[in-house]
């Protein structure tokens, strides 16, 4: 081929075809279920468990906030690896952004929408769902905005701005040298960790290391109508504060922006042969141990200090695994088609849990095999109506607006064999 440059307005890359990664298709589900695990415990009011000594054990000693922090810190890396991977020659920049808003925002709205109709959202108070309709709600530190509307929504906020970073930054990225990658994914590891140390630090927040994160209890003994979040005392405060030194941490969007290209560069070291290793358990377990980690560390580190390498290299891992025809239970069909609706899970399962606390749990009573049950239900309606969106709305959009025909470019160097 002969070496041309591409046009302004056009983002390069020098690899014509890329095959797709079932398993990280896959891998999507374990994280988004991660989330609903941490949501179900929380945000289903199911009382007395909640209460109880044993839920205090179960929340602070098993399953803390930070299982739910867990999927979302693999969802950022993973949306720098997916979108570096699948960029291709001639794509414009208006045409990206067009695509990342088609890909976000008409799930997104559906489950706000879902969500008004459940909790009864005072629509006359603009700030308690403006902002997060319109995904900049995490740019404040408040929590009337931050918890405003469909709680999991916030993280869109830190995606929104990975999508519209990485035109403008992807010229910096490529400049490394292949060589290199590994001192930059250290670099960048070393300036993440030294962002959250300042916040600890010199910002006010909580200090200690305990799993402290909790739900927000209502008096009596019976389960109430809604859950905090989702009840139309909060959407009545004209200002909740939150921590600044965790709004930072875990909100803030620019904070976020590094995993981003962490699973960037490790998309690099796959393409590049930089990243060698189809061995899984290696990863899997310093990841473990990580998250173990988490418990003895403030909560400025607990949300994703820790567990970024081995969340980076889990994915490598799983992207070379593809690319070298090693199958794996992630890569299965079923586990790819979960994976497939698993934003639209992610979105839609608070929505749910406030349909199923309004219509059945408020006014009873519930042990720890009522709660169980509850969120058996939550995750089947939530599974359904996911399925639903994904098949009804997202891929017919993305199908119809979101492809089209390319005619083959020139490109500016051959890609790198796989090893």
């Amino acid at each position: 081929m002969t070496a041309t440059t591409a046009p302004a307005g056009v983002l390069g890359d020098p690899v014509l075809t890329r095959p797709a990664l079932p398993s990280l298709t896959g891998a999507r589900w374990w994280a988004a279920f991660a989330v609903f695990v941490l949501h179900a415990l929380v945000f289903l009011p199911t009382y007395p468990f909640q209460k109880s000594e044993l839920f205090r054990r179960i929340h602070q000693d098993f399953l803390p906030m930070q299982l739910g922090a867990l999927g979302v810190t693999f969802f950022f890396v993973l949306s720098g690896f997916i979108i570096y991977w699948s960029f291709r020659p001639g794509s414009s920049v208006p045409r990206y952004y067009g695509r990342r808003i088609l890909k976000i925002y008409p799930t997104h709205l559906v489950a706000a929408v879902v969500f008004v109709l459940a909790a009864g959202v005072p629509l006359h108070r603009l700030v308690v769902w403006a902002p997060n309709l319109l995904l900049v709600h995490t740019w404040v530190p408040k929590w009337t905005t931050v918890g405003g509307l469909n709680v999991p929504a916030w993280s869109l906020c830190s995606e929104m701005l990975f999508y519209l970073s990485f035109p403008l930054l992807l010229p910096l990225v490529r400049r490394i040298p292949a060589r290199r990658l590994w001192q930059a994914a250290v670099i960048l590891l070393l300036l993440i960790a030294a962002l959250h140390t300042a916040y600890y630090l010199f910002v006010d927040g909580p200090k200690g290391i305990g799993n402290a994160f909790a739900p927000r209890l209502r008096p009596g003994a019976v389960s109430p109508k809604f859950e905090l979040h989702a009840d139309p005392l909060w959407f009545a405060q004209p200002d909740i504060p939150v921590p600044m030194s965790y709004w930072l941490s875990y909100n803030f969007p620019p904070s976020r922006l590094p995993e981003f290209y962490l699973g960037v560069l490790a998309a690099r070291m796959v393409l590049e042969g930089r990243w060698r290793t189809t061995r899984l358990g290696p990863p899997l377990t310093v990841l473990a141990i990580a998250y173990l980690g988490t418990w003895v560390v403030p909560v400025n580190y607990k949300m994703s200090v820790l567990l970024l390498a081995p969340m980076a290299a889990v994915i490598a891992t799983l992207a070379n695994r593809d690319l070298h025809g090693v199958s794996g239970l992630n890569a299965a069909r079923p586990m790819v088609w979960l994976g497939n609706i698993s934003y639209a899970f992610y979105l839609i399962e608070f929505p749910v849990m406030v349909l199923v606390t309004r219509f059945l749990i408020y006014r009873h009573t519930f042990g720890p095999l009522g709660w169980l049950g509850c969120a058996a239900l939550c995750l089947v309606l939530s599974v359904a109506a996911a399925a639903m969106i994904y098949h009804w709305l997202d891929a017919p959009l993305m199908r119809r607006f979101g492809t089209r025909a390319r005619a083959p470019i020139e490109v500016t160097e051959q890609p790198a064999p796989v090893p």
